[in-house]
Order: C-alpha cells, then structure tokens, then sequence
C-alpha cells in the first residue's frame, strides 16, 4: 500500500503511479525469457567485407558523411573500483602485515596482485602515484622492495594519493606517450577528432556520468580539450547528461513489497544503461556512434578503429540513403507491384529483415506494410568473432508477436534450464563489443522518438541487498539490448583489435594498452 508520503516522493522523482504500480507487477509476474531462433552467423545475420569492400564503405562514409550532424556517445558513469577488486581483497587480508614476508604473493589467489606489483611501473598512472608518495615522504620503489605492498595500494586507491577508487573509469590514466599519460576520456576525445568531425571542423562528443563526478569531468575537458583542438586542428562541442531521476526503479523485498529505508522512505535505485535510451533521445544529431568508455587503445593501434568505425558509418549512410528513397516512394503512394518487390527484397536481403509473403495483401496493405516496416531508427553494430570474450551476442529471436528479428542477446536473458536454448546460446560464434552506429532521423530529417521503439518486457530482476537485508532490483531493457530491439539492425564484422575493454587493473598492462 502506497502512502501519501510515498506518492509525494514518487511524483517528486518524476515518476507516475501508473509506472510504478507497473514496475511492481514486473517483480511480482516477472520477464519472460528471450526465444532465440539460431545464432547469427557470417552469411546469416552477420556481414563481413573483403578488403576491397571495406575501403570502399570507409571512402563512402568520408564522402557522405559531410552534410551530416555526427555525434560520439561515450557512457562513462561506470565507477574504476570494480577494477581494483583483488587489489582490495590483497590488502584487507594482509593489511595487519607491514612488511609481509618473502612468500606473500606466491598464493595463486593473488597472482594478478604479483603482476600488478612486478610491472607497475608499466602503469600510465606510475609517475603520478611515485609523486604523491615522494610528496609524503615514501619511496614507491623502496617501498616494494620491503614488501609494503599493501602501502603502494593505499596509495594508489585512497584519498590520501590518487584516491581511483572513487573516481569513475573516465578519469583514470590509460596510456603513456613520450609527451605524457592520457585518461580514457582524453583518448575518446582523439578518436572523436578522426571519425566524428564537420566539415567546418566541429567535433561533438557527449558523455554520460555520475552526478558525483560530473564536475571533475568537466575539469578534465577544461584542462585538456585545448590540447586536442590544436593537436587536430578542430574545435570541440563536448556536453554531458546524467541519468534521469524518472528513469529509476522502486525496489522490493522479498515478497515483492515496496523496500523501505529505515526512515520508512521508498529506496529507488537506477535503472541500468537502458535508461541512457532517454539521454540518447534528447540528442540533436544525425548519426551517433555508440562506444564504452574502457574500450579505447593508445594512438598507434587506432588506424583499425578508425576504419572500422567508418566501415560501419558507411554502411549505415548507404542503407540509410536507399531506405529513405524506398520510403520517399511509399509516402508518394504511387508504387508499381514491381517496385514493391524490390523493396521488399531490398528490405530483405539488404536490411536482413524478415519479411511477410506480400500475395493476398491489397496494393495499399502493401505499402503500409513496407512504410512501417522501414521507417524505423537504424542502426549498424560491429560484431567480433568470440575468442572468449565476454559480451552480448548476435541472434535470430522470436519476440512474442511472433516477429523473427536480429538482436543483441545477453545470457542472463536466455533459460539456461531450457537444454536447446542453451545449446543456441552456444553456437553463438561472434559477440556484441558496444560497437554501434546509429541512425535516429526518419526520411524527412525529423527525430525519432526512440522510446517509442523499446521491448520493455526484456528487463531483468537481480537481488541485491541494502544495509544487511536482501532485496529485488530491477533493470530497464538495456541500451543496445531490448531499448533498441524495434530498430533496424544490421550486423558487420569487425576484428577483434577493435575490442580492447579494461575490466581488471592489469588489463592496462596487455600489448594493446601498451
């Protein structure tokens, strides 16, 4: 039962009623599973280029991109201390133990700490972290040749040095150069500058963060954009957007009643990255490329994203471009049986669409059928081959309409209890790297209004706990699984170079961030 004190809080947050009672039936009927068909493969769902091809949609892009208002969106709210997990778990076990004795880190639990330790001064972060301890009177190599380990950790974590423990991944240094370390951040800001830019040489970037650390991204831009601007010769637009309060979740115990902080407020808790789809959908821009934050490489590995990310650009534009002249034609209503073939295989074989049996339908079924069909937001997403990897993958899905489409498909949406769903699941040969370019204006250069294309029955529920007592949290579709699953989806190969997360600490020290 909702007080009024609880829908005062409810409507303060920018919720309705209805949306609530609607969330709490969620937790109670839960989400049904996703109903994979096949996995998406090379030649059924997935495109892969010959080198020919790929220099010719990267040249297509650089030609038809000029005329168009391009947009990088870079969710960067994801907090650095998941990162540093077995850093933290090293020195809350050894914490007490200052030295430690010559065989603290032959424990196999702890070998990455050995490597941490063994090649910090590979690290981009190393100066800096040498710094604050010299300022403090310690020597960092000293330090690790008396095995004070756990110093040289506090040092790097806590307030009192770096402090990255708290500080979101954006804000972390990534890589060294000769002239000095990039955060990520900075490094999106160069990819932006070399894929993203005007023909005026305007360059737009938008970052989604955490309320909590917005003023220190915008620190780091005042301090750096400069830099970059006169590096490439560009002028930076670069904004930011936090998720909405309206887009949080109620939660619930465990009988699927609303949780109640001690004070008797309802505890609401964010939505997941499906909710960027609101912040995605205020954008003024006509084709957005979508990356996370951690996937970005140092300056000599990035000829391959550049490429790629045109590959995918161009294929977009070109798609885009004969779409828009298919639904010209629809519009116009005046379509030979002849041309709504075409469509129809264009649609098909092109847009890799599953299109109904157009006979029996009358000339006027037809062109509604293929208008609504088309006239949808696009979207060209780079797929990788899966070498173990983790990530969504590509899939044939039945939805509960009975529509066959592509989707982006995680594991925690498919019944691994179901033996031929989870052996689908398993075949999956490529995986999902948040590799996308999207398309957001129909063909009269208006914007879609992207919410209008979710399958909100693809959220999830998790338990979770708060203060020591368990709870059910529940999460919108996410961004490029279920917000986006009315889209037109096309599927291209990229390599796996293009893929580069950094979800470990050490992850820093791969050849790849070297």
């Amino acid at each position: 039962m909702l007080t009024d004190n609880d829908l005062q809080q409810i409507q303060n947050k920018g919720i309705s009623k209805k949306e609530i009672e609607s969330q709490l039936a969620n937790f109670k009927n839960g989400f049904p599973f996703i109903n994979l068909i096949k996995p998406a493969t090379t030649g059924d769902g997935i495109i892969r280029y010959d080198e020919e091809t790929v220099k010719e949609m990267a040249s297509f892009y650089d030609d038809a991109s000029k005329d168009r208002q391009i947009l990088k969106f870079v969710p960067a709210s994801g907090a650095a201390s998941r990162m540093f997990k077995q850093l933290f778990e090293f020195r809350e076990k050894y914490k007490a133990s200052l030295p430690l004795d010559e065989n603290y880190l032959n424990n196999k639990e702890f070998q990455s700490v050995n490597q941490f330790i063994t090649e910090i001064q590979n690290f981009a972060f190393y100066e800096d972290l040498k710094s604050v301890m010299n300022k403090n009177g310690i020597d960092i190599e000293s330090c690790i040749n008396e095995k004070k380990i756990t110093l040289v950790i506090d040092y790097l974590l806590e307030e009192k040095g770096l402090g990255y423990a708290n500080l979101p991944k954006g804000l972390l240094k990534f890589h060294r150069y000769s002239n000095g370390s990039r955060t990520s951040v900075e490094e999106h800001l160069v990819e932006g500058a070399n894929y993203c830019r005007q023909s005026d040489g305007q360059v737009f970037v938008h970052f989604t963060v955490s309320p909590e650390h917005r003023e220190k991204f915008e620190q780091k831009i005042t301090e750096t954009k400069h830099i970059y601007e006169s590096l490439f010769h560009c002028k930076y637009t670069i904004c930011f957007s936090e998720q909405k309060s309206s887009t949080d979740i109620i939660a619930v115990d465990m009988n699927n009643e609303p949780f109640r902080e001690d004070d008797g407020r309802l505890l609401f808790r964010p939505g997941g990255h499906g909710a960027l789809i609101e912040n995605l959908n205020d954008l003024q821009g006509d084709i957005i490329f979508i990356k996370n934050i951690d996937n970005i490489v140092p300056d000599h590995l990035k000829e391959q994203t550049y490429l790629y990310k045109k590959v995918i650009g161009g294929t977009l534009l070109r798609l885009q471009e004969q779409t828009f002249n298919y639904l010209g034609m629809l519009d116009d209503g005046n379509v030979s049986d002849a041309e709504l073939e075409e469509i129809a295989r264009f649609a098909k074989n092109q847009l890799t669409l599953k299109i109904n049996e157009l006979e029996g339908l009358s000339d006027i079924e037809k062109i509604d059928y293929l208008y609504n069909t088309l006239n949808r937001p696009m979207r060209v997403c780079g797929m990788v081959k899966n070498e173990g990897e983790p990530g969504g993958g590509p899939f044939w899905v039945e939805n509960e309409d009975g529509e066959i489409s592509l989707q982006i498909v995680e594991s925690s949406q498919v019944d691994l209890n179901d033996t031929k769903q989870k052996e689908i699941l398993n075949k999956s040969t490529h995986f999902n790297p948040v590799d996308l370019v999207c398309g957001v204006q129909n063909y009269k250069g208006e914007k879609f209004d992207l919410t209008q294309f979710v399958d909100a029955s693809t959220g999830f529920i998790s338990v979770k706990s708060k203060d020591g007592r368990s709870l059910k949290a529940q999460e919108l579709p996410g961004l490029w699984n279920g917000a986006m699953a009315d889209w037109i989806t096309i599927f291209v190969e990229t390599p796996i170079i293009t893929f580069n997360p950094v979800k470990t600490v050490n992850d820093l020290l791969r050849k790849e961030h070297q």
